[in-house]
């Protein structure tokens, strides 16, 4: 009879080791204290909520990604959280009491009911900034130079930041008085770039043919900020011009601090276009596919909660980041140092030092029983402690 494999783990569920797990704690700290100099404030959203919390605002779209369980106390759906943005919503909601800008940085496992892109995680470490309480084009700028201080953190270089604007596409549509059908189905096949679909669905709405065109115009509105004056000549409205003035300045602030920043931009990409209200961006790494990290404007998230107020942010998977950089740079003492089974006092008193000034150490164990036969070589020791004239001296193995 064939055992079963206990040792396999759930598809999209992974267990991280040495020497990631250690690089990844690492990187997990520098990220908080970067935050904190940037005036950011922890928070710990819990694992566990009310579905209809967590299906608040940004998480009507992610309903198909969330566990979901009944409280055995309340009666009611529970829901492990897919996303932390509705949580950290509710906290702005409840918990500040303040109209100034309030800022939230956070770091946490998520779970997902199913894969999605190229991440296969359905458990990624999500870590992630918001700003709430300032709508103006300032503080995207903030949480952009973040994102790009947290990719470079960990030790990406070289990616481009693409930037899109919801806002133009949802202007387009309210002057056109599009129907709530024709503007989702304009959107599916903008999403898609199915240009002989969009342009066969436009010849059939009864809209200006100037309307027509602007719509059609999007799908080739893409590349580097000479987009933007392209799309002044093209589209029209007063509402569609201060979207553009929003995306040129948001572009024109991050550039006037990173002039070296690559920046593409997409009129036609819109991402979360059921809750992002303004710009949307994300970052690429040259010749892989998925972002790594995304973000945008959703005021009036926190709505639903009693406190409707202008938020941006930016997210991203920390584990997924440490594993796609090039060359993972481990974060760890540079000397291993193997102590000897004894009980002179004076090495327990080296080894105190040592580990006090960040070493690491690692003491023998000796058992009769034991037939592992480990010492300092197989346990991967750099340096080991021996006895000279009296006193415990490193010499290197």
């Amino acid at each position: 009879m064939l055992t079963k494999d206990r040792w396999l783990l759930p598809e999209g569920i992974q267990e991280v080791l040495s020497p990631q797990a250690l690089t990844i704690e690492s990187q997990r700290r520098s990220l908080l204290d970067l935050y904190q100099t940037w005036g950011y404030d922890l928070v710990e959203p819990p694992m566990i909520d009310f579905l209809d919390s967590l299906l608040t605002g940004t998480g009507h779209d992610l309903q198909l990604m969330t566990f979901t369980l009944t409280d055995q106390i309340s009666g009611k759906l529970l829901g492990v959280r897919a996303d932390m943005t509705p949580q950290i919503a509710r906290i702005d909601a409840h918990h500040i009491k303040t109209d100034q800008p309030s800022r939230f940085c956070y770091i946490g496992q998520v779970l997902k009911t199913r894969l999605e892109g190229f991440n296969q995680s359905r458990s990624p470490l999500q870590v992630g900034i918001e700003l709430y309480g300032h709508s103006g084009p300032q503080s995207d700028i903030e949480v952009l130079l973040l994102m790009v201080e947290t990719l470079k953190s960990v030790g990406l270089d070289g990616f481009h930041i693409d930037l899109g604007h919801v806002g133009i596409f949802r202007s387009l549509a309210k002057q056109a008085k599009l129907s709530k059908i024709e503007e989702d189905t304009l959107f599916d096949a903008l999403q898609r770039k199915a240009v002989t679909e969009l342009t066969e669905y436009c010849a059939g709405l009864p809209i200006r043919e100037e309307y027509k065109a602007q719509f059609l115009a999007l799908v080739d509105l893409n590349g580097d900020i000479s987009v933007i004056e392209k799309a002044r000549q093209l589209l029209t409205g007063d509402e569609v011009h201060t979207e553009l003035d929003n995306l040129e300045a948001i572009a024109k602030g991050l550039l006037a601090r990173i002039p070296e920043q690559k920046l593409y931009f997409d009129l036609a990409e819109l991402r979360g276009y059921n809750y992002h209200t303004g710009v949307v961006f994300a970052a690429y790494l040259p010749g892989y596919g998925q972002d790594i990290a995304q973000g945008g404007r959703y005021d009036g998230i926190g709505e639903t909660f009693g406190r409707s107020r202008a938020a941006t942010g930016f997210s991203s998977d920390l584990t997924h980041l440490v594993s796609i950089r090039e060359e993972v740079s481990v974060s760890q003492v540079d000397e291993v140092i193997f102590a000897p089974a004894s009980t002179d006092p004076e090495l327990m008193t080296r080894v105190a030092e040592l580990r006090e000034q960040g070493k690491r150490v690692i003491c023998e164990l000796v058992d009769a029983s034991d037939a592992s036969n480990a010492n300092a070589q197989t346990m991967g020791c750099t340096h080991c402690l021996s006895q000279d004239s009296g006193t415990w001296q490193l010499v290197a193995i």
